[in-house]
């Protein structure tokens, strides 16, 4: 019952009229959709809004959302251990409450075995000794966008109920907690940072938080910087497939945030979207990404902000405690992408 209503929901979405394409700005007074076959369907604002508000009424009726969670650490750095909110699971797993946990979340169509997870999880554990638990969230894989988005917030409880259980039972620190999240994964991780409650989350890292159905104006429904006590944007195809606007307090653009080199025509997007995690896994190991501090995002976007590096590096441990506003970010049109050694 529930996929025929979410199913007839989204199949509105090419009932209802539209703005001429002149007028259409995404993420303003409407959203252009992406379909699985890697097309875009536009939905006005208000239509959309009353769309979302039904689905979420459905949503909290009959919805089901199942959740799962998957640990590596050095002892199974490839093979992952489902775990669940019992003390046996956790005790027979490798969780260990000495080591910083960092928890991926990933974004549409994807699971935990995609490719993002398998590059950061590699990443954290060339670094050393941490607890890196993948979030496989069932409804990203919905062929239908708008299906997985109303799914968002259900997800996002069932991965900050987690982390209260670990912090509360298994004294996981929350102090050297890391949430990592990519396009609507970035969208989970704040509702996660939301349920834990404001700030208590060290740092979330969001890889260029998905733009579509998610309003700038409505911080208290998207990733914003109150869901942590630090967050992190790294913005690569923004006012496409994420945001343009700056999301964290310490907002990066790399190559001005919108199109990536390297990437060549890149029609959907996908390319550029994806690199934010490449960048990040990058930054993990090598911490080789310098940045230009700006006066705003704008200039960021328009690669306007000098040429003076600062002593930011996008994805560093220390930008919690001295990161804020907007940074443009060199970067190369292959591997290494960073641009200092």
């Amino acid at each position: 019952m529930k996929a025929v209503l979410i199913v007839g929901l989204v199949a509105l979405l090419s009932a209802v009229s539209a703005l001429p394409v002149d007028d259409r700005v995404n993420g303003e007074n409407g959203w252009y959709i992406p379909k699985e076959d890697g097309t875009f369907e536009w939905i006005d604002l208000d239509d959309a809004e009353d769309l979302l508000s039904k689905g979420e009424d459905i949503e909290g009726r009959i919805s089901t959302n199942a959740v799962s969670f998957y640990l590596y650490t050095q002892s199974n750095p490839t093979k992952g251990q489902e775990i669940k909110a019992k003390a046996s699971s956790i005790d027979d797993s490798h969780f260990n409450k000495d080591h910083p946990t960092r928890i991926v979340i990933h974004g549409w169509t994807q699971s935990y075995k995609d490719s993002m997870n398998t590059e950061i999880t590699k990443a954290w554990l060339s670094r050393g000794d941490f607890n890196v638990i993948i979030v496989d969230w069932s409804r990203a894989r919905s062929v239908d966008y708008a299906s997985s988005v109303l799914a968002v917030p259900g997800a996002g409880a069932k991965v900050g109920n987690m982390i209260k259980y670990l912090q509360e039972n298994h004294d996981m620190s929350l102090d050297s907690l890391y949430v990592i999240g990519h396009s609507l994964g970035a969208q989970v991780a704040g509702y996660a940072g939301q349920t834990v409650g404001e700030g208590r989350i060290h740092t979330i890292i969001g890889l260029d938080p998905a733009l579509p159905l998610f309003s700038y104006n409505k911080p208290n429904k998207r990733l914003s910087s109150d869901d942590a006590y630090y967050v992190e944007s790294i913005q690569t195809n923004g006012g496409k497939l994420g945001f343009l606007k700056p999301i964290g307090k310490g907002a990066f653009y790399p190559n001005g945030g919108q199109k990536q080199p390297g990437c060549g025509l890149d029609a959907t997007g996908s390319c550029s979207h994806s690199r934010s995690v490449t960048y990040y896994a990058e930054a993990v190991t090598q911490d080789n990404f310098g940045t230009i501090k700006c006066g705003d995002y704008e200039a960021a976007v328009k690669k306007d902000c000098g040429s003076t590096y600062s002593s930011v590096r996008l994805g560093a441990d220390t930008n919690a405690y001295m990161v804020e506003g907007d940074f443009y970010v060199p970067v190369n049109s292959k591997a290494p992408f960073g641009n200092i050694n």
